[in-house]
């Protein structure tokens, strides 16, 4: 082994000084760059491979794009805010408003019907509309599945509502306003309310779950009204009804609905809970009240007429029957009365074939009382006179017919006032046969006279459903019509026609349209009286007053047919009528219709009564024994309430018969 010299141990040389800046001394001019080692991994210097260097990247560019996505994201904001304050703002505000506000309609007070001298038929009292917001009943608010359910098992027997439809109603989704029960009474609502306040007391404060809710706080009302009829059916087919909306639905009360209804308002609030709050302010449009309408009816004479024809359809086991009364100077109608009735207040036990008013309603041939119109015609025409002679035999072959009076005679010898005394077919064909030279030629005549006296058109009432009656062209008559026309089979109207036609000869010969309503008063307290009615010339007064006394002997005359309608102290006009009557049903001639009008007193007439019966099947159907007594009736309690005075005069004693040869 060779000696090697120990290596030589590096001594470190002094100190150097430090830079009071405590780094780096930089090299002064001319002196060597002090190369220093390289800093490079481990690795690469083991590997003698020269290191790597990196430059950090210029962060400006980053800055930039994040300030750019920080600006873009507060224009969409300030665009969006910009949106909904400045451009949409209304259309926000009023969906707000929606959720928050209620908005109801404030029903009109219908305006009350009266009789001529101010008492009330039909009229509105208090009620209240109940209503739920649906929105109280689900989970959210009441805390159970079932709210629904259980607060209609709660309603249904207070508002006699099935409780399935109430739960339906209370489960309607996207609203906060449903109509449970409409126009109920004010107990109805106490009870409502009274169970409310039951339910709240046993509620825990702070309690959660059912429990702790009123199931029935979101149940409601709204103040409203009802339609009553103090009278019950007295009056019924003339004022009709209101259905469950409020509406009118038959007779004055849908004729006159929009002056009787008014003007609906309006008024929104703020809620809370399905309470009005009231720091909240609220917006009312306030409704108008309809109209007060009086009627020419006078309810004392209505209730005399319908009480007898009620009493008569009953004790002749008739389907139905009517009474009219009208005033012959004005065509006011005082009384028009229908059996069977009904009473408005609750159809729910009235029979569907009585609800209407059948007076004007039903379509008949009138028979003899129409007979007048004939006599008219031939008296108008100058074809006969009351005292001319009129041969009557017991069968008359006319066309394809052979006819006959009601009962079986030998020849009459009648004058033309016999023939309407005592109602004969065959002498009223042989007297309208003399109106022209040719039976089409006089048939031609009787259509005009007719047609003048308003037969075959609407009476000028504009009532509901109102029959005009069939009266066919002249031209069109068939061979056995126009010998059954003459004596009233072959042509129909209704009751207010026919006893327009008495009133128009009591009125001497001037028709006057009928009318039901006088006037009405408005909310101001102005009343208003209806149009005057139009007037038609139909005869002259001559012939007006020729007919009376022709009416006269019909009933004062023993040889009359309707002596059962005579009054004590007044004289009277009366015609009866016995016509085969057309099953509606069937469309064949099955039964009678019984009939009775005139008009008193006959010197001055001042009150027209008609009445009609429809298919008497007990006791007699012959018009002059069971209508002439319900004549008489209705129209001596009709003078008496017009306080009207007894005739001055006696009757004329026209002849009724004449001795061949005189």
């Amino acid at each position: 082994m060779t000696d090697r010299e120990p290596p030589r141990r590096r001594v470190p040389g002094p100190a150097r000084p430090v830079r009071p800046g405590g780094g780096p001394r930089r090299p002064g001019p001319g002196a060597r760059p002090v190369r220093r080692p390289a800093t490079a991994p481990a690795k690469a210097r083991t590997k003698g491979r020269t290191p790597r260097t990196f430059k950090l990247g210029s962060p400006r560019p980053r800055l930039r794009m994040v300030s750019l996505g920080l600006a873009l994201i507060m224009l969409i904001f300030v665009v969006r805010l910009l949106q909904v304050q400045g451009v949409d703002a209304s259309a926000y505000t009023a969906a707000a408003e929606k959720n928050r506000f209620l908005r109801h309609t404030l029903p009109a007070e219908r305006g009350g019907i009266t009789d001529r001298n101010g008492v009330e038929m039909a009229a509105s009292v208090d009620a209240y509309e109940i209503t739920a917001d649906p929105t109280m009943f689900t989970f959210k608010a009441a805390k159970t599945d079932d709210a629904p359910e259980q607060a209609a098992q709660l309603l249904a027997p207070i508002l006699d509502r099935d409780a399935g439809d109430i739960a339906k109603k209370l489960r309607t989704p996207r609203t906060r306003y449903v109509l449970l029960a409409s126009r109920q009474t004010p107990q109805v609502w106490k009870q409502i309310k009274d169970l409310k306040a039951t339910l709240a007391k046993r509620i825990v404060p702070h309690d959660e779950g059912p429990a702790g809710v009123n199931l029935l706080a979101g149940v409601l009302q709204e103040p409203s009204s009802k339609r009553v009829y103090p009278n019950g059916d007295l009056g019924a087919g003339i004022l009709g009804w209101v259905n469950a909306e409020g509406k009118g639905a038959g007779g004055l009360e849908s004729q006159l609905d929009k002056e009787l209804a008014g003007k609906p308002g309006r008024i929104t609030y703020a809620q809370s809970g399905g309470r009005q709050v009231p720091t909240a302010g609220s917006s009312e449009v306030p409704a108008v009240p309809g109209s007060d309408v009086e009627l020419t009816i006078d309810r004392d004479i209505q209730w005399a007429a319908q009480k007898a024809i009620t009493d008569q359809v009953r004790k002749s086991k008739a389907d139905r029957g009517y009474v009219i009364v009208q005033d012959t100077r004005t065509g006011q109608v005082l009384a028009m009365a229908n059996a069977p009735g009904f009473d408005p207040g609750d159809l729910s036990d009235a029979d569907p074939e009585a609800l209407g008013n059948a007076a004007l309603q039903d379509a008949f041939e009138p028979g003899s009382t129409s007979k007048i119109m004939s006599m008219a015609a031939v008296l108008e025409e100058h074809a006969a006179t009351p005292r001319t002679h009129v041969t009557v035999p017991n069968r008359l072959h006319r066309g394809d017919r052979l006819f006959a009076d009601d009962v079986d005679h030998p020849t009459w010898n009648l004058t033309l006032n016999g023939v309407l005394a005592k109602s004969s077919n065959i002498g009223t064909i042989l007297a309208t046969g003399q109106l022209g030279r040719t039976q089409p030629q006089a048939n031609k005549v009787l259509y005009s006279y007719l047609h003048k006296f308003g037969i075959g058109q609407p009476s000028g009432l504009g009532f509901p459903g109102e029959t005009a009656g069939i009266l066919a062209p002249a031209s069109k008559w068939s061979t056995s019509q126009q010998y059954t026309i003459p004596f009233g089979q072959g042509l129909s109207l209704n009751a207010m026609q026919a006893a327009s036609v008495y009133s128009t000869i009591a009125n001497g010969g001037v028709r006057v349209e009928p009318t039901l309503v006088r006037g009405s008063k408005g909310p101001d307290g102005r009343f208003t009286p209806e149009t005057k009615p139009k007037k038609t010339r139909v005869v002259s007064e001559k012939t007006a007053k020729t007919l009376a006394k022709m009416l006269d002997s019909v009933v004062d005359d023993e040889a009359g047919t309707g002596v059962a309608a005579r009054i004590p102290g007044y004289r009277v006009a009366g015609k009866t009528g016995t016509a085969n009557r057309v099953d509606p049903k069937t469309g064949r001639y099955s039964g009678y219709t019984s009939s009775f009008a005139g008009f008193a007193p006959s010197d001055k007439p001042r009150v027209t009564v008609y009445c009609a019966i429809q298919n008497p099947t007990k006791g007699s159907y012959f018009g002059g024994q069971i209508c002439g007594p319900i004549y008489k009736q209705v129209m001596e309690f009709a003078l008496k309430t017009l306080s009207v005075p007894p005739s001055g005069s006696k009757s004329s004693r026209l002849p009724v018969t004449f001795t061949p040869g005189d």
